[in-house]
């Protein structure tokens, strides 16, 4: 089974196409081809994803990402596609909300032509509806063109599915005991979810307010720092680490004793703003700019933290760093005990936190010696099409017919 994969759930544009081997969760899978574009350097200025611009982005870039996809898969054919007037008319209605992307796909399909595919899988939630709306219409467009079935993926399950991919060792779903717990960590997700089978979902816990990943962003504001911000907090932490760098603040660890499995993070962020603003403010007082007047750029970013030095971002970033990986830590350990789970599967953007990881590794190690600790590789970590390949070859049975594509619908929201 040929597969093409959409991605377009927030500020990562992909596409692949694969090859399933064998029925899930046992097939072989073979990456032909694997375009992946960021839109991380348009989204910097702002501080984090402007739903406006990711849209603009995800349209701009699938035909370029379709070309080296198939290029790369050597399935791209150096021949026009047979369009029709009609065709091309059936084209622009269906992408009539993406500007520009009708005109570039029949552009391309004026020099190519694609391989045979059996199936289009297209994220359709959760996430940024404009964005993923682009996604499910490229999948619509291309479903006219090819002929192929269409189904919609849940972006979170792909997650799930590419922490237990081994990409270096056989191309496989690692073959998983149940009960399972997967922890989804990004940065519009936090959940604790029960497996008891494949495509089976209890969501025990979640958040109550910001995900893990949307706190590292707006901490990293708080200091100055660029988007994305996870990668820049860890990367001073590391440092106030090796340094040994005193405490900047005692931090809450927000919901740890409170009998459920939900997290809070909203609170940590404003305690690290409280703790960064009073000694600024302190700073300031005993300093000659004690009358100045201090801004906060761009809302909720920056406050005079221009002011704080480069050891005291990094004990912030580090004491931070800290606080929400004994809190993932602590809940993730209950659930799994809770629920006798004999696998733990750890996906989401934020699983490409290093000292995450072997924080999770080690603590399980030793207190849950039964239960098998999966993490994704660091290029299937963040969002990529290659997850959604491997959903929408989960959820294969049940394809859509080329004829009811059109009824696929984007979902912000939409859950396990």
């Amino acid at each position: 089974m040929l597969l093409l994969s959409i991605e377009s759930s927030a500020d990562e544009t992909g596409i692949s196409l694969l090859d399933a081997d064998g029925d899930f969760p046992h097939a072989t899978y073979t990456i032909h081809g694997s375009a992946l574009s960021s839109q991380m350097k348009e989204h910097n200025k702002w501080g984090g994803i402007v739903p406006s611009i990711a849209k603009r982005e995800h349209a701009k870039y699938f035909p370029i990402l379709l070309e080296e996809a198939a290029t790369q898969a050597e399935l791209l054919e150096l021949h026009p596609t047979d369009l029709s007037d009609q065709d091309k008319t059936k084209l622009q209605e269906l992408l009539v909300r993406e500007e520009g992307l009708a005109d570039a796909l029949i552009g391309f399909c004026a020099q190519y032509s694609l391989p045979k595919i059996d199936l289009i899988a297209v994220t359709s939630g959760p996430g940024l509806e404009p964005a993923l709306w682009v996604g499910v219409s490229f999948a619509k467009a291309l479903a006219y063109i090819t002929g192929a079935n269409v189904i919609p993926t849940n972006h979170m399950e792909g997650h799930i599915l590419a922490s237990v991919y081994d990409v270096e060792r056989d191309d496989m779903l690692s073959d998983i005991e149940f009960p399972a717990v997967a922890l989804l960590i990004s940065g519009g997700h936090t959940e604790l979810i029960n497996m008891s089978n494949w495509g089976t979902y209890d969501k025990v816990g979640q958040t109550r307010d910001d995900a893990v990943g949307e706190a590292f962003d707006k901490v990293a504001r708080l200091l100055g720092l660029p988007y994305p911000g996870g990668p820049e907090i860890s990367r001073l932490a590391a440092a106030a680490r090796k340094a040994d760098l005193p405490e900047f603040e005692a931090l809450p660890r927000p919901m740890l004793y409170s009998g459920d499995l939900d997290f809070s993070f909203s609170g940590l962020k404003t305690a690290v703003r409280y703790a960064v603003q009073d000694k600024v403010n302190c700073e300031a007082r005993q300093g000659e700019s004690a009358s100045a007047e201090r801004r906060s750029p761009g809302g909720e970013g920056a406050l005079g933290c221009q002011e704080l030095t480069d050891d005291q971002k990094a004990a912030v970033a580090r004491d931070f760093e800290d606080a929400v990986t004994q809190t993932l830590l602590k809940k993730t350990s209950t659930a799994v005990a809770n629920t006798g789970a004999k696998t733990l599967i750890v996906g989401g953007g934020v699983s490409a936190n290093g000292f995450i990881k072997r924080a999770f590794e080690s603590h399980f190690l030793h207190e849950h010696p039964d239960c098998t600790v999966y993490f994704p590789t660091p290029s299937l970590a963040t969002d990529n099409s290659i997850m959604i390949a491997l959903a929408g070859h989960a959820r294969a049975v049940g394809a859509l017919s080329p004829g009811g594509a059109e009824g696929i619908q984007a979902d912000g929201n939409k859950s396990l």
